[in-house]
């Protein structure tokens, strides 16, 4: 669900920038904007395909180091789903949510249960300290036998 402005996302981007002293590249709005686009969790490949179907040249060394200043600025969400796959998804005006991943087929599913909201209270309470984010993530297989990633058993 979308509950972001993204002129506002821009002007987050863009006062980072400037805070950092850092050029403010059309490419690096143009990735922000892809990202912002999309509804799925992708890694630095799938963006770089994204754009080039787009006919814009930016090379993966610039969708990389855009990556590393969206994630440091809060924009956008780094995350290790095994296999060593870094993927990442955006994050602001995203309600905060956990995973869970499949080994088989690596489909990422995302859920929100507000107990786990009851126990980070209770876990800042006991032990005086303040959450200001979590990462759950749940592995497993998906039941879905019609998974198209799902390994065939013969």
């Amino acid at each position: 669900m979308k509950i972001y402005n993204l002129d506002k996302v821009k002007s987050i981007f863009n006062r980072y920038l400037e805070d950092k002293k850092l050029r403010k590249t059309n490419e690096r709005y143009i990735i922000l904007e892809d990202i912002y686009n999309r509804n799925d969790h992708f890694d630095a490949d799938d963006l770089f395909i994204s754009l080039k179907s787009r006919s814009t040249r930016i090379s993966r060394a610039t969708i990389y180091n855009t990556l590393d200043l969206l994630v440091d600025c809060n924009l956008v969400s780094r995350h290790q789903f095994g296999k060593n796959k870094t993927v990442y998804e955006r994050s602001y005006g995203f309600a905060q949510h956990d995973h869970l991943i499949c080994y088989e087929c690596d489909k990422v599913l995302e859920f929100c249960d507000p107990r786990i909201h009851n126990i980070q209270n209770m876990v800042e309470e006991i032990f005086g300290f303040n959450v200001v984010k979590h990462s759950l993530n749940f592995y497993g297989v998906c039941t879905d036998q019609q998974c198209e990633g799902k390994k065939k058993v013969e």
